[in-house]
């Protein structure tokens, strides 16, 4: 039977920031003080609750109250009013300012800011922005409470609350009173199991054909993040009933029902290749058709005024060719740059691929000077914002990361360049296309006009994206497109370890840490004991670094895995602890971080409103408490985040090999043990290693080292771009 209790929270003894445990003390009369725990997230001192739950004994702190169930209140007490009003739940609202609101106002200040929130001003230092903060905040508590009591009555956690009110707001109760499932597929971070709870708390049936669809596309997405664009039919229904829980024989009916249902309603495509038969979602099988279908009119489309004969070329390549052959600027070129270069002229898309110091950024600049000669107008774009800053540094020219130059519309949700608003350009040339996602190209490609160049430039060798597809290897393996790949290594880059090492492991040979006539710019630290990794991390902070003139802030730790001692996760609790120690200043906590002032951080998820993405770094710039606002600074912009969106963000000292695409460190580590042997793969160490600019120290076993060069069988992703180019294979 359910006891209930009211009380104010008077402090909170333990909270769990990743799943909303907490215990705490409620005071339910004037001097009795009660230790209650349960699953309440964003509980806060002061807060007046109802609760309802169950005594039950600890044997170590006695009785305590199991809440089953809470539910906000409006305070009545002065003191519980100041304490409701301090604890930060109203943004705008801090203790300073709710003992001033309730020395003005008395007990009437919750109606006042409900019904009359202009004489807040009335206060001193209350404006009108203030005002505006207030009135926001206070609504969106109010309705934010009527949709954590509407999921508590159904035996709910809250703490997606939030979420669902920012996604949905008023319409929050009515969209999950339809369909529940929406908020996986709609709420970056809730998973399909969440959903699935609410659902089947609601009185959606176990085997409902509703429910079965659901499963069937979350479990397409979930083959996505995995980097596929497709999943096989029988591997889908093996992935779903799984998923769903459900006994495959028994439900053989209602799965083919689901997929029929599915299909009808043009949700998912079919294909069959080599007796093989896949599904996709139909989104993503567009996305893949329509970059080759856009890429085939691009090396088809001819300008009227052009000659069939002239093969769409507008340059008079012999001249070019001289030009490279006579050029006086001090900078030579080899063959593979030269031909490297024409062919950027003489083709609609091209591919310049190649290892580090073999003169990519060589082949760009004189390519760009070549571009200016000609007197054509041209773009550069890289995936991220740190390849963007490289590539404005290496050439001298102004670059723009894809999102920025594509521009991103917000009564659209999509990118304002498109096949009705194509981008004003004769060349577009990208770096790092490796790091290119299928989505990404396909809006790239949608934004460029058909008499313009795409020139796609990037290590081939490299990890794959981390978004789905494999846009450029399969673009390389349709031999439809020109490719260049350079691979003569330049005599300046031949007297560094890294870059030699580099070479060597993607060749399958493990690295040296010694050879003469080259800088020592690659170590190998030999260490058979993951926890004593922390330790050498410690002594490369404190003294490596240094003699290398590089500051802590210039290395980044690379980690194949985000889990376990020598996970990111771990390491940057750890790494905090060393470069960025406790101090008394403000500080947040949340899913398990805390952050403060000088923190280095990542943000995790593409936010298009703030116009950062994921895979940038930044650091914390200040933290404000009162107003439950941190500020970040990505390179030169200050981005502003509210405390219930620090899930968009990470720490960043240690952070994934895969997240480090597109960027370059001044030193790199990187720690490396068997028990990351699920990642140990040749072109992940090779990622790695080349993300080093001055100094590479590898941290671990030779026997983990060993097996990731051996491995040089990486996942193959599903995917049909090359056939889509090659074939006339089609979904149906």
């Amino acid at each position: 039977m359910n006891v209930e209790l009211r009380g104010s929270v008077e402090k909170t003894l333990f909270q769990n920031n990743d799943n909303g445990f907490v215990i705490f003390n409620i005071q339910v009369k004037t001097d009795e003080f009660i230790t209650a725990k349960g699953y309440i997230p964003n509980l806060q001192p002061g807060t007046e609750v109802l609760l309802s739950g169950n005594w039950i004994f600890h044997p170590k702190f006695g009785r305590q109250f199991e809440v089953a169930q809470c539910i906000n209140v409006v305070p009545t007490s002065i003191l519980g009013i100041k304490k409701y009003l301090g604890s930060g739940l109203i943004k705008g609202i801090g203790p300073k300012y709710a003992e001033r609101l309730v020395n003005h106002f008395g007990q009437s200040v919750l109606e006042i800011i409900e019904n009359e929130p202009d004489r807040l001003k009335e206060v001193g230092g209350i404006g009108q922005r203030r005002v505006e903060q207030i009135i926001e905040s206070f609504k969106s508590q109010r309705e934010i409470s009527n949709v954590m009591i509407f999921l508590q009555e159904r035996g709910i956690s809250t703490s997606y609350a939030t979420k669902i009110y920012k996604k949905y707001e008023q319409n929050s109760i009515a969209v999950m009173t339809e369909n529940p499932y929406r908020i996986a597929d709609e709420i970056w971070g809730v998973g399909f199991k969440t959903a699935d709870q609410i659902a089947l708390k609601m009185g959606i049936e176990r085997n409902s054909v509703k429910r079965i669809k659901s499963g069937i596309t979350f479990a397409i997405t979930s083959e996505v993040g995995n980097g596929h664009l497709y999943v096989e039919v029988q591997e889908l229904k093996d992935k779903s009933c799984m998923l769903l829980e459900l006994e495959q024989t028994e439900n053989a009916a209602l799965l083919k029902l689901a997929m029929h249902q599915l299909y009808e309603e043009d949700k998912i495509k079919l294909l069959t290749h080599l007796d093989k038969h896949y599904v996709t979602l139909s989104k993503y099988y567009h996305s893949e058709k329509n970059v080759a279908t856009k890429i085939q009119n691009l090396l088809s489309y001819h300008a009227a005024d052009i000659s069939q004969a002239d093969q769409g070329n507008r340059f008079d390549m012999n001249a070019i060719s001289q030009s490279l052959d006579n050029d006086t600027s001090g900078v030579e070129l080899n063959e593979d740059q030269k031909a490297g270069i024409l062919a950027c002229m003489r083709n609609k898309v091209t591919i310049i691929t190649g290892g580090p110091g073999t003169g990519k950024t060589t082949l760009i600049k004189k390519l760009l000077n070549t571009l200016d000669e000609q007197k054509v107008k041209y773009k550069l774009a890289a995936p991220t914002g740190r390849a963007t800053k490289r590539m404005m540094e290496s050439t001298g020219r102004f670059a723009l990361t894809i999102h920025r130059l594509l521009e991103f519309d917000f009564k659209t949700m999509g990118f304002a360049h498109n096949e009705k608003n194509s981008l004003s350009l004769d060349f577009l040339i990208i770096d790092e296309a490796s790091m290119i996602d299928i989505f990404l190209a396909n809006s790239i490609l949608k934004a460029i006009p058909l008499n313009a160049h795409l020139i796609l430039i990037g290590d081939v060798d490299q990890l794959p994206a981390v978004g789905a597809g494999n846009f450029l290897n399969d673009l390389i393996q349709s031999n439809k497109i020109t490719c260049i790949k350079l691979v003569q290594i330049f005599r300046q880059a031949k007297n560094s370890l890294i870059i030699l090492n580099a070479h060597r492991i993607n060749k399958g040979e493990f690295p040296t840490t010694f050879l003469p006539d080259t800088k020592k710019d690659f170590f190998f630290i030999k260490e058979e004991d993951p926890l004593k990794a922390i330790d050498h991390l410690k002594g490369i902070m404190a003294k490596t670094l240094a003699q290398f003139h590089i500051l802590p802030s210039q290395a980044m730790t690379l980690v194949p895995m985000n889990k376990g001692i020598v996970g990111t996760q771990n390491l940057n609790i750890q790494l905090q602890s060393i470069l960025n120690p406790p101090t008394e200043g403000p500080q947040v906590s949340n899913f398990g971080y805390t952050y403060k002032i000088g923190d280095r951080v990542m943000q995790i998820k593409n936010n298009y409103e703030k116009l950062v993405f994921n895979g940038d770094i930044g650091n914390v710039e200040n933290i404000n408490t009162e107003d439950k606002k941190l500020l970040i600074k990505y390179y030169e912009r200050e981005i502003e985040y509210d405390f219930d969106e620090l899930d968009e963000i990470t720490l960043a000292y240690a952070i994934s090999i895969h997240k480090s695409q597109g960027s370059e460190f001044q030193a790199v580590i990187i720690p490396i043990f068997t028990q990351h042997f699920a990642l140990l793969q040749r072109n992940l160490i090779y990622t790695a290693i080349t993300r080093a600019k001055k100094l590479c120290i590898f941290i671990g076993q030779v026997k983990a080292m060993a097996m990731a060069i051996k491995n040089n069988k990486s996942v193959k992703r599903k995917t049909f771009l090359k056939e889509f180019l090659t074939t006339d294979l089609v979904c149906r």
